[in-house]
């Protein structure tokens, strides 16, 4: 499936028309992980690279400083989450949720690695972006509600009501896909100028309920809780933001049997796709959404 990727997103991904190759292996990453330690702002427990394409070669190149894509490689501490990522980013794509392009890699080993394009970066300049945990002044990025993003975010955004809507499709989204670590840093604004302050794209999404034992449902609060989340708890978190009724759920009704096709589609293993569409059915009913 790797290699039946589609031309177009080759090109959206690479602007070339043949898929680059990556000449290191798994066991490689930490070290290189290592090396560029300190001089890199990309964290958190998964061990991620940025890389760039050495054009001359077609291949993928770990890079301190001038990177166009990250790399998220297989990790012993979660089963397969590049394939969760990649999947639940196509979900997400499906739903018109702005993501960035995206696809999964073999390293020289074989195993699959995910790989995203930087949207922080636009010919090679960096463009200011600020996560809502910075934002905020947070410490700790699992402390805090989505109510919180969402007032700061209609008071700083240049395009508030837009973002409002987009924001409150992606708690929403999240909640359905069973991603329970959402955090601060998973939201952020990006400063293209003093007169385009936006909502950036969603980026670091997966089922974290389909790899972590008694996950929560939501890593921030809504309406005051972060369990047992229920239809009602949205509907307040929509009046707050002031979500008009009409819009609020359309996107994801009459949805499980496209959610299901994608599941059955990735490259995620056979017993997880099972568990994974069995959560996405258990969120649907919670939201009143499960009718097809």
């Amino acid at each position: 499936m790797i290699l039946e990727m589609n031309k177009k997103l080759i090109k959206e991904m690479f602007n070339t028309s043949k898929l680059p190759i990556i000449e290191f292996g798994l066991q490689d990453v930490s070290q290189k992980a290592q090396k560029l330690a300190g001089k890199l702002s990309i964290s958190g427990i998964q061990p991620k690279l940025s890389m760039k394409l050495d054009k001359k070669n077609n291949s993928l190149i770990s890079v301190a400083e001038g990177g166009e894509y990250i790399l998220k490689p297989q990790t012993s501490a979660f089963s397969y989450i590049p394939e969760n990522e990649q999947c639940c980013m196509d979900i997400a794509s499906e739903f018109k949720i702005d993501v960035p392009p995206h696809c999964l890699l073999p390293l020289k080993d074989g195993s699959l690695s995910y790989i995203v394009k930087r949207f922080d970066r636009e010919s090679g300049v960096k463009i200011h972006q600020e996560d809502f945990a910075q934002i905020l002044g947070s410490r700790d990025k699992y402390q805090g509600s989505v109510e919180q993003i969402g007032h700061k975010l209609k008071e700083v955004s240049t395009g508030p009501g837009y973002d409002a809507q987009l924001f409150f499709e992606r708690i929403v989204f999240n909640f359905i896909i069973g991603n329970g670590d959402a955090h601060l840093k998973n939201y952020s604004i990006c400063y293209k100028d003093k007169e385009t302050i936006r909502l950036t794209p969603a980026y670091d999404i997966v089922c974290s309920k389909l790899v972590i034992l008694g996950e929560e449902d939501s890593a921030l609060s809504i309406n005051g809780r972060k369990n047992k989340l229920k239809r009602e708890d949205f509907d307040k978190l929509a009046d707050y933001l002031n979500i008009p009724v009409r819009i609020r759920y359309e996107k994801f009704e009459k949805k499980l049997n496209l959610m299901e096709t994608i599941i059955r589609n990735s490259e995620i293993k056979k017993e997880a796709q099972e568990q994974f569409i069995d959560i996405i059915k258990e969120r649907l009913w919670r939201m009143d959404l499960a009718a097809e």
